[in-house]
Parts: structure tokens; sequence; C-alpha cells
């Protein structure tokens, strides 16, 4: 099943909130930010991240509640080491200015938010739990619109693979007449027997079957991992490349205009897909 890495949710609790967003990365990358009384959970709640996201940089934010009382409790250790280092200051530089008390307390960490109930570390986890299943729910659905956007391009690329090796056997015949149009008018006598050689090489250069049967290899591949369990992102996004560089390969082997532009639209398709790969977990 193909899980997008772009997804957010939000879950309202009684006392607190959570809002978890996250989008494309090439790996796991986590930023948390919690109230200072409860930075001591961002380890269970990494530990418990891993669980449900596997890649994806990920955004969790925990608010109090709107309206939620709080009450600030003073850091004493803080405000005595404060109070040591300006005395010395002072003794140092007398003619300083001394802050006033209410400088003081807004001095980062004197005064600790705490909210007025204590004891809420498990309805915190529990709560960004449900955050990460409302996530992981959207990440599924996305994913699931990605992966039939993919299967659209990969029909559309079918198609053009069929054309061009439609085109082929006349695309030659074009070539060996051209060919041959251009010996006549020399009105010079030719060995046959390098005439053929050149047919022969004219021909292996512009055969492009083996890029076309490659193509059509790596287009099953890449409906087998959009079918596939766990993590398929950089599956697909190896594949793409591989797709890329059998699409160029078709380019420069083209002898017509129309092989040309179906080398390019080729292009253009893979790299629509890959562009929705990079989302994909």
């Amino acid at each position: 099943m193909i899980t997008s890495m772009t997804a957010f949710a939000h879950v309202e609790c009684e006392q607190f909130s959570w809002q978890v967003r996250s989008v494309n990365h090439r790996y796991l990358d986590a930023a948390f930010r919690l109230p200072d009384h409860y930075k001591h959970l961002e380890p269970s709640l990494r530990g418990l991240l891993k669980k449900y996201v596997k890649r994806g940089k990920v955004e969790a934010v925990l608010r109090s509640s709107p309206g939620q009382p709080e009450v600030k409790k003073l850091n004493q250790d803080l405000l005595d080491e404060l109070t040591q280092n300006l005395n010395i200051i002072a003794t140092r530089l007398p003619d300083a200015q001394q802050p006033t008390t209410l400088d003081l307390l807004q001095c980062p960490g004197v005064l600790e938010s705490q909210t007025s109930e204590q004891g809420q570390d498990n309805d915190i986890s529990i709560g960004f739990e449900e955050s990460l299943v409302s996530l992981v729910e959207m990440r599924v659905r996305e994913g699931a619109e990605t992966a039939a956007a993919i299967e659209h391009k990969l029909v559309g690329l079918t198609e053009l693979i069929a054309v061009v090796r439609s085109q082929l056997p006349a695309l030659l015949a074009q070539q060996k007449a051209r060919l041959l149009d251009r010996l006549a008018e020399l009105k010079t006598d030719f060995d046959q027997d390098r005439i053929h050689q050149e047919f022969i090489f004219l021909a292996n250069k512009a055969d492009v079957a083996e890029e076309l049967e490659r193509l059509t290899m790596h287009i099953q591949e890449v409906r087998r991992a959009l079918q596939a369990e766990g993590e398929s992102g950089r599956r697909l996004d190896f594949l793409m490349q591989e797709l890329n560089r059998e699409a160029n390969t078709l380019s420069s082997k083209s002898i017509a205009v129309s092989s040309t532009l179906n080398a390019v639209d080729m292009k253009v398709i893979i790299e629509q897909m890959r562009e929705q790969v990079q989302n994909i977990e």
C-alpha cells in the first residue's frame, strides 16, 4: 500500500491539543515543540512516532487548550544564580544599571509555565497517538490518489511505447529507401557488400527494440512497487531514474522527428511521475 509523506492531523483534547504535519524527506526527521514542563516526554514520543512513520519531515506541536488555566512557578535555583552573577557585575562595574525585579522575572526560565493539573503525561501520549493515527489515515488516502495518478501516467507511457514500436519498421524502411535514392543520384557503382553492411549498421544503430523492452519491464516493476507492502518510495525513485535513462537512449537513437517527439513525451511523463514519487514514503 502506497503511503504519502504529506499529511496533517489535529487532535483537540480537554486540556491540550496536538497538531502534527509531515512533508516529504529522504529520512525520518522529527521536530517537537513542547512546553518546558513536558519536554521530558520527547524521547518516548519519538519512539511512538517511529511506530507509525518511517520517512518524512514531521513537526509535532503540543499546545494548551484555549482557556486552560496556567500557573507560573518560580525557578528559585536559576534566580539565585542570576542574583549571584549580578552581584559580581555590580562589584566590578558599580556604575552599571541594575535590572529591576520585572526584568529578572522576564528572563527565560525564571518563571516556568505549568498547568494547574499535573500527571497528564499518559493523556498527552494517548493524544499524540490519536493524532498519529489520523496522520497515517490521511497519508494512506493521499498515497492512494498518488498511486492512481502514477498508474494513469504509466498507461500513457505504455501507449507511447506501442506507437514507437509500431512505427519502427516503417522508419527503417524509409531510411533505407532514402539511402538508396542518394546512391542513385550519384550514378556511381558501389560495392554491394559494402552497401549491405551499411544497411546493417544503420539498422543496428536505429534499433530501439531493446530500449522499448526495458521500458516495458520497468513499467511492470513500477506497478509491482505500487502494490507492495512497506516502503516503496526509494525503489520507485530508482525506477524513475531507469525509465529516464532508457528514454534518453531512445531519443539519442531517433532517426525521425516523430520518434524524437515520442521520446520527449516519454521524458515529460517520467518527470511528472518522478515529482509524484518524491512524496511517497
